[in-house]
């Protein structure tokens, strides 16, 4: 028989001459057929769901005061919105002096004529007080000191306080993204609590793609 069904060439059911079953091949492109169908529903799920995190937010100002409102040798503190969705829990304290040029050691540019410090202290997050007899941040939950500036100067805090993008526009202070620092007081995009940026910290914690970028 020319049709008879042979084991010989290791397809069981198959006839002699074929090399894939008719049942096989059925059964393969059902499967083919059913992967496409599902792909074209999961993968815009996906995409629509994932999407956001990798989006990067816009950056967003708000003013806070006029330039003669500040000083350049202590700090005012001052409520910024970072989140008007979530009420009080979105806001937060920082502090806000006029640049000095006898005692700030960054690079001077038009972001940070004013130099406004954020409130949380860079090891866990705790709420730092500014001490103005003693010029100097202090955490009360770990002991973490930084100085005028907002460098560490003990304690486990690994960077100095985080700041924010400043600029004057309409006669006021406006406040723009946050940053991180290095012991160097180089800017780097912001990190979160507990993240050092000196050596391989930076490459370590590398920074979250959704975060605004430096303005320009």
């Amino acid at each position: 028989m020319t049709r008879r069904l042979t084991e010989d060439h290791g397809l069981p059911g198959a006839f002699e001459g074929e090399t894939m079953t008719r049942r096989r091949a059925l059964t393969t492109g059902a499967h083919a057929t059913g992967a496409i169908a599902l792909a074209a529903v999961l993968l815009p799920s996906i995409g629509f769901a994932v999407g956001p995190i990798f989006q990067r937010a816009e950056a967003h100002w708000q003013p806070i005061g006029r330039p003669e409102e500040f000083r350049d040798d202590t700090y005012v503190p001052k409520i910024l919105t970072l989140d008007p969705e979530i009420g009080q829990a979105g806001k937060t304290t920082v502090f806000v002096r006029r640049r000095n040029p006898r005692i700030d050691a960054d690079a001077a540019d038009r972001w940070n004529r004013f130099i406004v410090l954020t409130s949380r202290c860079s090891h866990v997050g705790c709420p730092v007080a500014f001490k103005d007899a003693a010029q100097v941040f202090v955490c009360p939950c770990h002991g973490g000191v930084y100085d005028l500036i907002g460098r560490r100067i003990s304690g486990p805090p690994p960077r100095p306080l985080d700041r924010f993008y400043t600029r004057v526009r309409a006669g006021q202070v406006e406040v723009g993204p946050r940053y991180s620092l290095d012991s160097r007081l180089h800017r780097h995009s912001p990190r979160n609590p507990g993240e050092p940026l000196d050596g391989i910290g930076k490459y370590v914690y590398p920074p979250r793609p959704t975060t605004p970028g430096a303005p320009s």
